[in-house]
């Protein structure tokens, strides 16, 4: 039978395969849902003409904010017990993926390492692990995640040293060669006028609701995002994919005719979020590279709650999306 508690930091090991959730159809439904929690704006997810007159296969493109989702949510077969979500790194969505077809996510650790212990708290770990979702058999999505997870012995720690890596230098061009030669952009629109360097704050901000249909939707098993008295917080901790998804809706007003995402560099979230948390975002274009007839554009993405007189950072971001 597989186990409905744990894992465990310290019941880990290197090369560990974890379970294998249930493989998930992105059927119109799922991608309707996830539209109504984010709202976002790329044509290629929204209509399915504009989809064949780009790609030149019939059929929509799954938003890949939404296989995104789908494929962290099937990787928390690790973090069922996650204290937290350190970081994501080096996200590459190999392929693009269209409604219709089905995903199914592997997990392996990677690397464990030891946290730093306090007393009066109970000892926890970081675990890195590899991830690779597949769509309809083929590879779609690679990347590494690092949730923090508790022992379940406290006696002592594992004496786990793992170096678990840094994000690295951004190399623009390995991300531009992810999109399809053969996709025409020119049905997207003209071209964006963005600068280098150049930030633009989005003056639409949104609000976080439908936090546990989102946990649902994505099949997340993380304890935090379901039960209150899980949360290290007074109240229930919102799913760190739920602010990424806001944020690349909110992207998606800055670029407009955005293709898709093809990967992320790194992202970070810095604090946490809450149900009813207003948020904004702000958008630096970091660097542009040629991607096919159209362009890559990496981009950070700042995200804050407001609560109070002063915003709260939740969010650094950076990805590569693709426009014209």
């Amino acid at each position: 039978m597989i186990p409905l508690d744990g894992p465990f930091y310290d019941r880990l090991t290197v090369g560990q395969q974890l379970p294998v959730q249930p493989s998930i159809t992105i059927d119109v439904g799922t991608a309707a849902l996830y539209q109504s929690w984010v709202g976002e704006r790329l044509p290629m997810a929204l209509d399915a003409a504009v989809t064949e007159a780009v790609t030149g296969r019939p059929g929509r493109l799954a938003s890949p904010g939404l296989v995104m989702q789908l494929s962290i949510g099937q990787s928390t077969t690790i973090s069922r017990r996650a204290i937290a979500n350190l970081f994501y790194r080096d996200v590459r969505l190999v392929r693009p993926v269209f409604v219709g077809e089905s995903v199914r996510t592997v997990v392996t650790v990677a690397g464990l390492a030891d946290g730093s212990h306090k007393e009066g708290r109970d000892r926890r770990g970081k675990v890195l692990v590899d991830i690779v979702t597949t769509a309809d058999g083929d590879d779609a999505v690679v990347y590494q995640r690092c949730p923090m997870l508790p022992q379940a012995e406290q006696d002592a720690a594992p004496g786990h040293a793992d170096d678990l890596g840094t994000d690295g230098d951004l190399d623009i061009a390995s991300y531009a060669a992810l999109v399809p030669a053969h996709w025409d952009l020119a049905p997207l629109g003209a071209a964006t006028e963005w600068a280098v360097g150049e930030t633009i704050t989005d003056p639409t901000r949104d609000v976080i609701d439908g936090a546990t249909g989102m946990v649902r939707l994505t099949h997340n098993l993380a304890m935090i995002h379901r039960d209150a008295e899980r949360s290290p917080y007074p109240e229930r901790l919102v799913y760190g994919g739920h602010v990424v998804g806001l944020a690349q809706a909110s992207l998606s007003r800055v670029l407009p005719g955005m293709a898709t995402v093809v990967g992320w560099h790194g992202c970070d979230h810095t604090g946490p979020a809450f149900e009813g948390d207003l948020l904004s975002f702000r958008h630096t274009l970091v660097e542009t590279a040629p991607a096919g007839n159209g362009r890559a554009f990496a981009v950070r993405i700042e995200g804050f709650a407001h609560r109070g007189e002063d915003p709260v950072t939740l969010l650094d971001w950076t990805l590569v999306a693709v426009a014209p």
